[in-house]
């Protein structure tokens, strides 16, 4: 019986699937998300396939073959799925079997049969013998046959790339439970472990890959993401910190052997360049040098030559810049400021490089928690992210009947009202009348909420007015003063004092009140219990009490302004 016609019968995986890189994990009896290694030992396995003598060779295996089998090794195929010909951009694959039209779809011409003669396979076949691989491979881990998954794709994966990618894991023996954002999966990995505490939060999710850069914010509110805005770059990626490398190693060959000419202007000398340029920057990425050594790097000359992390991050420093601009621009795409991202997840293979981090670091408060090997102990690689959050979303939902899948995830379940500002109390005490407002419901909460603070009151205690209210946030900003310095004898034009920075902070504005109550003679220290229900039809049900004290106020209301958001 099928895994389709027996859901009983799932044996599900998930899978990331990327342009550069794929991984496949599975989750243990445990719960815990483990990422498998193929037969070569990889658990980062290049997305890449290579013919040589009607031989398939995958992965890591294929790789090699881009210096020597160039026209018969297809890489950087993953986007020309379910895309139109004259849409693409065939830059990544220069090196590689390169894409060409073949009816509506998009194919290659390669040699994949012993017989010396070409054959045009389509994206889509070339995706699912790249997948069956995958599946073989967790299959012979697992020891029994996998036959579902949950696959990662990026956010402006259109329907019909999403569409050309199930045909082809059907194809492959997989049935697709689902498809999940990159981001969504990587922000449920880390949601998902143990030590993890359920926190309402905007978390930016930013993919240095290795051709394209992907960001999203994300809030997050009870467990449920909502994706505010997103921003894909295909100038900033892995391959433009390649190509620095490449620049370096091959001026300083020709210092050398100016007479054996430029690496970079014969295709074998340049893959041979890229690959190695590859590993020199993975090798940066965990210590302070590395080696560069290449045999017959060009006209038949070797090289070698050493290079630190300090001269890689000044020979990079304008792609690093860029990147980090990247995660503001789409903060700010969401109308938020950076003291309104509680976290950055960083991902993609790139992520492991010190710098990336700490330029992304350099423009958030420090209050802003940046998930990365270099700045967190705790943090998950950043390679494995959304394949572990696959894979954990597989293990949910592989008993469950596909038609369920589907009406769980149609737009008409997940599209749901969204607080359009944040909910919360006014607390007014004291005999000046002391007002401080506490946030309760954030903004781009899904409906319906229910939310409990403690509030703490004044010490002195006595009567406390609580205004139920919508608040907005508001940056404000507090600029130092001009110094009027003293001229100095030892050095007129001294400038060592560095100037003081001006002060950004978050601070809450009251737009509109939806009610009032009033408790009398509270005690002396104590706190109030306040708990907010938002329903679907946007009436709140509100509970103010002291707590350990008796009774309280309870009152319902029609409630706030809400917006229309996709939950993702």
């Amino acid at each position: 019986m099928s895994a389709e016609a027996d859901p009983t019968q799932r044996v599900a995986i998930g899978i990331s699937f990327g342009n550069s890189y794929s991984s496949i994990a599975f989750t243990s009896a445990e719960g815990k998300a483990e990422v498998i290694a193929n037969e070569d030992g990889d658990r980062q396995i290049p997305s890449i396939l290579s013919y040589v003598g009607g031989e398939e060779l995958h992965a890591g295996q294929a790789k090699g073959q881009l210096v020597r089998n160039t026209k018969n090794t297809v890489a950087y195929f993953r986007d020309f799925l379910g895309q139109d010909f004259k849409s693409i951009d065939p830059t990544p694959c220069h090196q590689s079997a390169h894409p060409i039209q073949h009816e509506s779809t998009i194919g290659f011409k390669i040699q994949d049969s012993a017989e010396e003669t070409e054959n045009t396979v389509t994206v889509s076949e070339i995706t699912t013998r790249h997948l069956k691989r995958l599946r073989i491979s967790a299959s012979d881990y697992l020891g029994k046959n996998v036959n579902a998954a949950v696959i990662t794709v990026p956010t402006n994966f259109a329907d019909a790339q999403k569409d050309a990618l199930n045909k082809a894991a059907k194809e492959a023996g997989l049935e697709v439970l689902q498809f999940i954002s990159e981001p969504v999966a990587a922000v449920l990995a880390y949601d998902a472990r143990p030590e993890a505490k359920l926190a309402d939060k905007v978390v930016v999710v930013a993919d240095l890959g290795g051709i394209r850069s992907d960001i999203a914010v994300i809030a997050s509110r009870g467990g449920i993401y909502t994706v505010l805005a997103t921003h894909h770059d295909y100038e900033v990626s892995g391959s433009v910190l390649d190509q620095a490398l490449m620049d370096h190693f091959a001026k300083e060959f020709i210092k050398k052997h100016k007479s054996a000419g430029d690496p970079r202007e014969n295709d074998r000398s340049l893959a041979k360049l890229k690959l190695e340029c590859e590993a020199v920057k993975k090798a940066l990425s965990i210590g302070t040098s590395a080696n560069f050594s290449v045999e017959s790097l060009a006209n038949g000359v070797d090289f070698q030559a050493t290079i630190n992390r300090s001269r890689y991050e000044i020979l990079a420093s304008k792609n690093f810049a860029a990147f980090a601009r990247l995660v503001t621009h789409a903060v700010e795409k969401a109308n938020l400021d950076p003291l309104d991202v509680s976290e950055i997840i960083l991902g993609g293979g790139n992520s492991h490089t010190p710098k990336v981090a700490s330029a992304v670091r350099n423009l958030f408060p420090e209050s802003t928690i940046v998930l990365a090997p270099s700045t967190s102990s705790t943090a998950i690689n950043p390679s494995e992210l959304s394949v572990r959050g696959a894979a954990i979303q597989a293990s949910l939902i592989q008993e469950f009947e596909l038609e369920d899948i589907e009406q769980s995830t149609h737009p008409a379940v997940t599209v749901t009202p969204h607080t359009a500002k944040a909910v919360g109390i006014l607390l007014i005490s004291g005999d000046e009348g002391t007002a401080v407002f506490h946030t309760i419901v954030d903004a781009e909460t899904p409906l319906p909420v229910r939310r409990t603070a403690i509030i703490a009151t004044p010490r002195e205690g006595g009567n406390v007015l609580l205004k139920l209210a919508e608040g907005l946030r508001h940056i404000k900003i507090t600029k130092p003063e001009p110094r009027v310095r003293e001229p100095s004898s030892d050095d007129e034009d001294d400038e060592s004092e560095e100037e003081e920075e001006e002060v950004r902070e978050k601070t809450w504005k009251v737009d509109a009140v939806l009610s009032e109550a009033a408790l009398k003679g509270v005690k002396k220290g104590a706190k109030i219990e306040v708990q907010i229900n938002i329903g679907h039809d946007l009436t709140v049900n509100a509970i103010f009490r002291e707590v350990g004290g008796k009774g309280g106020v309870r009152g319902i209301l029609q409630g706030p302004k809400v917006t229309q958001n996709g939950s993702a």
